[in-house]
């Protein structure tokens, strides 16, 4: 039998070689049940006490993968719910043709259940190259507690690179996502789908990640995620692509910051605490605000760069298609700076001179909302001799109009806001 087996049980080591539970580094044969024997042992292995309630704590015990390249033809799953701080890493799983279409290589979901409120606490994921060959998944981590998936290469997935579904403080990291091995410009890139990552949970984070290839960058629909350094050039905005996907109506509570869309842009359903800042978008990308209730809420889209082939394409766009933004509070779209792009923005300045008795500045090519101004500050100058009375008479069709008294010959500097 295997030497890990042998050994008393509190000298059992916390490495666990899987060639040495028979698997194939080649990956010429299936290493299915020679992995799930290796994670068994690690499961069933020494024990330091609990991590959360009903968690045991493994002690970190690791799976070494020894740089092999494995072929398994099922998901890998622990034997069982309520256990962490265990480490797999240091190789490539491949799935077999036989592989489910619905699974995942790597599945931290439960086969059976704990006394705890997570299925698992402290699984790290390091240092792997997943090739799902149009199989199926990377990762599934469900109703999971801190989670790490860091340095992993994850490839021809036929659904979703890395699945995240309750739980929460799933952090993927300094990965390299992709449903074909591409460095752009792909002659396949119309017929790219799958998502790369679908955060369903809270408390996520997604950070220095790369994603080369697919329908949908990041999926979020769970609240108080982060997204930082991720670079998004998946499928173009022009082939029906989108970098990242905020799909939480009312509640997006995201954060995206120092991001990089590339072709790909961002849409938001009905956004309310969202932040968008020190991103660039290259290629015409640009944020899309979707109405689906008509609401806008606590939004900054501040301090970005955008590029673009001046196609008079909008840095900030509205759908409106299921109906207009209606409630609109706390939104900030200012101090972007725009390329080729046509700006917009939740607050402008302008002057207009004349000689008469009315003056009109028209900022409806600058101020995202169309008809809605809710503050104005303006001053007069005139260098004559009269002093006219004068006042704000229209703000409609975000055109703003002063009327004096007497003609004059003045010339009038405006400062408008809207989103509050």
């Amino acid at each position: 039998m295997l030497q890990a087996t042998l050994q008393p049980p509190g000298s059992r080591p916390r490495v666990y070689q899987v060639t040495s539970y028979g698997a194939d580094p080649t990956g010429k044969s299936d290493s299915t049940e020679a992995l799930l024997k290796a994670i068994a042992d690690a499961f069933n292995g020494p024990s330091e006490g609990f991590l959360m309630k009903g968690i045991t704590n493994l002690g970190g015990a690791h799976i070494n993968l020894q740089g092999g390249n494995y072929l398994i033809s099922k998901p890998l799953r622990l034997p069982a719910a309520g256990a962490g701080n265990l480490m797999i890493s240091g190789g490539t799983l491949t799935a077999s043709d036989d592989f489910p279409a619905d699974g995942y290589l790597i599945d931290l979901s439960a086969s059976s259940s704990s006394s705890s409120s997570y299925n698992y606490e402290y699984i790290t994921i390091k240092d792997l190259m997943l090739d799902c060959k149009f199989r199926g998944g990377g990762i599934s981590v469900i109703n999971s507690l801190r989670t790490s998936i860091d340095n992993c290469y994850i490839t021809h997935f036929n659904t979703e690179g890395i699945s995240v579904k309750n739980g929460h403080e799933t952090y993927i990291r300094n990965s390299f996502l992709g449903q074909h091995i591409t460095a752009g410009g792909d002659p396949g890139e119309r017929n790219f789908s799958g998502t790369a990552i679908n955060l369903m949970g809270n408390d996520n984070a997604v950070t220095d990640v790369v994603i080369f290839s697919a329908a949908i960058g990041v999926m979020v629909s769970g609240q108080a995620n982060t997204l930082s350094g991720v670079h998004c050039y998946n499928k173009a905005t022009g082939f029906g692509g989108t970098g990242i996907y905020l799909k939480l109506p009312s509640l997006t509570q995201t954060r995206i910051v120092n991001c990089y869309l590339d072709y790909t842009g961002i849409v938001a359903e009905d956004p309310v605490q969202l932040t968008i800042s020190s991103s660039f978008f290259l290629g015409d990308a640009f944020i899309l605000l979707k109405s689906i209730n008509g609401l806008a809420k606590g939004i900054n889209i501040v301090d970005n760069m955008f590029a673009g082939s001046d196609k008079g394409i909008e840095i900030v766009q509205l759908d409106q298609s299921k109906g207009p933004f209606k409630k609109i509070d706390q939104v900030v779209v200012d101090r972007n700076n725009v390329e080729g792009m046509n700006l917009k923005a939740t607050a402008a300045r302008g002057s207009a001179q004349g000689n008469g008795t009315s003056w009109t500045v028209d900022f409806s090519r600058v101020l995202l909302f169309p008809n809605f101004i809710n503050h104005v500050q303006y001053s007069l100058s005139s260098s004559g001799t009269k002093f006219p009375s004068h006042a704000l008479r229209n703000v409609s069709q975000n055109r703003v109009v002063i009327e004096s008294d007497i003609a004059v010959a003045a010339r009038v500097f405006v400062t408008v806001e809207q989103g509050s």
